[in-house]
């Protein structure tokens, strides 16, 4: 089937990548995500990535527990590459081509990244693992992301996630939460739904970067939202 997206930005959850263990990074959550990944590849789609780095390190929880800000946000950036270098092998493993790009100098772990530096790895058919956050304390990865998908004209941003969308409120404490299938951002505004934060959600209204919510956890998934099939929430 022909692909609905043939450039995308993907927001994978570091949280995710724990599997089940409950810290770090498990072994077949993370090959899970590279052979998905790498399916969408082989069929053209142009694909930028970013990783959270909530399996390792989360700085606003950091800062809660009396680590400065600014150094609880940097050591978040951190884990962000170590979840991005992850991730690279797996899919070099496979024979998935990918450079991980880093928003400040970290040479040789990883390239500096600029917007022409991630088009020009996207034309060479290799993957952009975009990693570090904006490389800026107080940032979430999650504006981090949508920065980043403006950045290299990214036709939508995946956010893959736990759940399978957006709900009238959280399906795993209320019982009689409702899917929605489309939403504007202005409803999201309106309701205070928490679906990223505030300055992540402007910056692709304010760009016209439609935003698909859905679960990477349940293999295929991924391809089912590339071909354009209603699973997850389309946020317009």
């Amino acid at each position: 089937m022909e692909p609905k997206y043939h450039r995308i930005l993907l927001k994978l959850s570091g949280e995710s990548l724990m599997g089940k263990q409950g810290y770090g990074i498990d072994a077949e959550r993370l090959a899970s995500y590279a052979e998905q990944i790498d399916r969408l590849a082989k069929s053209g789609v142009e694909i930028g990535i970013v990783i959270g780095g909530g399996n390792i390190f989360r700085g606003l929880s950091g800062a809660a527990k009396g680590f400065d800000r600014v150094k609880g946000d940097q050591m978040g950036m951190l884990a962000t590459v170590i979840n991005s270098l992850a991730l690279s092998s797996a899919l070099e493993n496979i024979g998935c081509n990918a450079r991980v790009l880093t928003a400040t100098g970290m040479f040789p772990i990883g390239e500096p990244y600029s917007p022409a530096r991630a088009l020009e790895t996207l034309g060479e058919g290799r993957i952009a693992i975009i990693a570090g956050g904006t490389g800026n304390p107080f940032f979430t990865t999650d504006t981090a992301s949508a920065l980043r998908a403006v950045e290299i004209h990214a036709e939508v941003m995946l956010k893959g996630t736990r759940v399978d969308g957006i709900y009238t409120a959280d399906p795993e404490k209320d019982p009689t939460a409702t899917k929605f299938d489309q939403i504007t951002y202005d409803e999201i505004y309106n309701r205070g739904l928490k679906i990223m934060d505030l300055t992540a959600t402007t910056l692709c209204r304010e760009n016209g970067m439609k935003i698909v919510v859905f679960d990477m956890d349940t293999p295929g998934n991924l391809q089912k939202v590339i071909e354009g099939q209603n699973i997850g929430t389309l946020v317009y």
